[in-house]
């Protein structure tokens, strides 16, 4: 297992960005439907957890919506690891369009 860890500013209430992270859940099932699939999502407030399989793997983690930041924790299996790089750039990217 290789830990993913993402902190990504935003300039949103806390509310605005938790709705929106909200959002952007059921829309990456719904664009990579042939990709991913069984996404599960649970929140307690701001502080959320997640899984779903892509290609066969699953991955889950944690989601945290703060006053000013988005965190996000993943662990991902080896396999997926070797694209880490990929994967935090294209979170990363999606993250900061959705909370602009």
């Amino acid at each position: 297992m290789s830990k993913l860890s993402l902190s990504i500013p935003h300039t949103q209430t806390q509310e605005e960005a938790l709705s929106r992270v909200k959002q952007m859940l059921g829309r990456i099932q719904e664009e990579q439907k042939g990709t991913i699939t069984n996404v599960q999502e649970n929140w307690n407030g701001p502080n959320g957890s997640f899984s779903f399989t892509a290609k066969g793997f699953t991955i889950d983690g944690t989601i945290q919506v703060k006053e000013n930041e988005v965190q996000l924790e993943s662990d991902l299996p080896f396999a997926v690891a070797l694209f880490k790089g990929q994967i935090a750039s294209m979170i990363t990217e999606k993250a900061k369009a959705l909370l602009a």
